[in-house]
């Protein structure tokens, strides 16, 4: 019988952004397809998916894009304990 060989697992999921924006105003906590990130470019690619993202709120709300600052990743959530209350 032929061995099978394992493949690398694959990292699935998403990662969180906060956005600050020219005029001082933050939006936290936006979701970015985590395998567009870490090539090359880096986070640069998030910059894009979430000038997208603007685009079509601005679009839908009526109100003019918000040109983004700055992008940091938002730190990971601590995970918390479930009590046998």
């Amino acid at each position: 019988m032929a061995k099978r060989t394992k493949s690398k697992p694959q990292e699935r999921g998403s990662v969180l952004f906060d956005v600050l924006y020219e005029d001082e105003s933050r939006a936290s906590n936006r979701r970015v397809p985590m395998e567009i990130l870490g090539g090359l470019d880096g986070d640069e690619p998030a910059r894009e998916i979430i000038e997208e993202q603007d685009r079509v709120i601005a679009e839908k709300s009526g109100r003019p894009k918000r040109e983004i600052r700055s992008l940091t990743r938002s730190p990971p959530r601590a995970p918390t304990a479930v009590s046998d209350d």
